[in-house]
């Protein structure tokens, strides 16, 4: 008994030496401990996997693949965009590493950045990742209506034809759902992240298993046709096709920044968060590959029917399945794409919390107030959740204009990845690695993952069909370039504007007695200044 009393002792003692160093390093970037550190290192990769949710995620933007390339561009192109994404992973997960807060990208951006420059990319960053957490909440969630529509539809025999308003009113229903839900208190947030990932894994195993076992022979392909005969209907050449496609895993494998946005309500951060990227992407990018090989094997020849049918997927596995056990199945990849979206919209939340707190968000006087009782950021959750449902509108401008949320999602996220990494190398800094580092592969890495992402994101502004008009054009220029186009008009404001006043983060803690930097810049009126370069690392690994 006494041995047992002792290892016990023992545990608590590591986990309060794991808190109060959590609390230091947190110190040491100039934040006070606000948030409760309630998510395991486990859960923390709950989170980001969650996100990316593979099956449902897939399901969701198998669109973009099929008419790109079919067959090939599902295999090939999800493996190679999948590299691409591990680089970008690879290289937050160093940043993350070094200076784990809530604030992240923008965070990073003022850190690293040179004194002349930094307070407006710090500004500009800040805004492309609230946006494209947005529309990542906002994608995730119309994902969910659809496939929802798509069940109604296969549970009518085909009779019933959702409207653009029904959906609508479904996906503003799952919005509002999940902001109740991000308004809980953190403890019972971060449990769910372990249901959510044994839910995800299992799902994907059981596709990935039984659908070539189910489908009937008229609907296998030969190697031949699921991996090589090239389906291109859209009008790019096959190249640029190709590349189009990579939307696909681009999107699935994304937002996996939602680890860093609860850094502040992790515990052993340092460690935890930036494993929690470089695990979520390597399993989604294993994972998810064999689901999209069991799908090109299994989806029939029949390739323009599944285009211009309401949910690829579905109409996949009622193919393979049948009615019943189609339904059974659906609402399984229904449920999972719902837990995606309550973990995006939590993620987001934080991110905004953390920008507001540094008053660079309209209302941020407002935004930036934690529950009394759950201890969770209640505003930041009903603003994102709104501004979600805002974006849903697009819906009435036609189905090309509400799936630029998609591309949206990842045009933003991608502009407020790129800056903080190519800020690293080419801004004025001394920037120290925290316990995860790739030592001298850190610039191969970064270049790589800087010019991938600033090409894909040209990329996802071009139309899906080089012939195109008002109702088919891609609406994510004109949402994410408005948006970006205002916050530049409110940051250069005559007089009120961002310029006279925004110095980049700002630190609310009063002091940070031995563990203050000799060198912190302070202002009277803004508080102190936070620098990543002379962060040390005081995690347990």
């Amino acid at each position: 008994m006494a041995s047992v009393g002792n290892a016990s002792k023992t545990q608590t003692s590591r986990q309060d030496d794991i808190r109060i160093r959590d609390e230091a390093l947190l110190a040491t970037l100039g934040y006070k401990q606000e948030f409760k550190r309630a998510f395991s290192p486990l859960e923390v990769f709950g989170i980001a996997f969650s996100i990316i949710g593979l099956l449902p995620s897939i399901a969701s933007v198998l669109f973009y693949a099929i008419p790109n390339g079919g067959g090939p561009a599902m295999v090939w192109g999800w493996l190679v965009a999948s590299v691409f994404v591990m680089f970008i992973g690879l290289s937050m997960a160093e940043l993350a590493s070094a200076a784990p807060t809530s604030g992240g990208l923008y965070f990073w951006t003022y850190s690293l950045s040179s004194p002349r420059w930094r307070n407006l990319l710090c500004w500009l960053v800040g805004y492309a990742n609230t946006i494209g957490s947005i529309a990542s909440v906002a994608s995730i969630d119309w994902g969910c209506a659809i496939q929802i529509m798509a069940a109604v539809t296969i549970g009518s025999s085909g009779s019933f034809e959702p409207t653009a308003a029904q959906t609508f009113g479904v996906y503003a229903a799952i919005v509002l759902s999940h902001a109740v839900i991000c308004c809980l208190g953190t403890a019972v947030l971060a449990r769910l992240q372990t249901v959510y990932v044994v839910l995800n894994v299992l799902l994907c195993l059981a596709i990935i298993i039984a659908l070539p076992v189910a489908t009937p022979k008229e609907f296998m392909n030969s190697p031949k046709v699921a991996l090589w005969d090239f389906y291109n209907v859209n009008g790019w050449n096959n190249g640029y096709a190709f590349i189009l496609s990579f939307l696909a895993p681009l999107w699935t494998i994304c937002s996996f920044d939602s680890s860093v946005h609860i850094s502040e309500e992790a515990s052993n951060a340092a460690v935890a968060v930036p494993w929690a990227i470089v695990s979520a992407i390597g399993i989604a990018g294993v994972l998810g590959w064999a689901i999209n090989m069991s799908l090109a094997f299994c989806m029939g020849s029949d390739l323009l029917s599944l285009v211009e049918s309401d949910q690829p997927m579905a109409q996949i596995f009622f193919n393979s399945f049948g009615q019943k056990p189609t339904l059974g199945i659906w609402a399984i990849v229904v449920i999972v794409q719902y837990m995606m979206g309550s973990s995006m919209l939590l993620a987001a939340s934080r991110q905004t919390f953390a920008f507001s707190r540094d008053s660079a968000l309209p209302f941020s006087g407002w935004l930036y107030r934690m529950n009394s009782y759950t201890k969770t950021p209640v505003n930041t959750v009903w603003f994102d959740a709104l501004c979600s449902i805002a974006l849903g509108f697009l819906a009435f401008a036609g189905p090309q204009a509400i799936n630029a949320v998609f591309a949206l999602s990842v045009t933003g996220l991608y502009f407020a990845y790129a800056i903080p990494v190519a800020a690293r190398f080419l801004g004025d800094n001394d920037f120290k690695p925290g316990p995860f580092n790739l030592g001298f592969m850190s610039l191969p890495v970064g270049i790589i993952a800087v010019v991938f992402m600033l090409f894909m994101s040209i990329v996802f502004l071009f139309p899906t069909s080089p012939q195109t008009d008002v109702e088919d054009m891609n609406y994510t220029v004109v949402v994410f370039g408005g948006v970006m186009l205002l916050s530049l008009v409110w940051y250069y404001f005559p007089k009120y504007g961002g310029v006279h006043w925004f110095t980049g983060p700002v630190a609310n803690i009063g002091s940070i007695s031995s563990l203050e930097r000799t060198d912190t810049s302070k202002s009277s009126d803004e508080g102190e200044k936070k620098d990543m370069s002379h962060v040390e690392s005081t995690q347990v690994v």
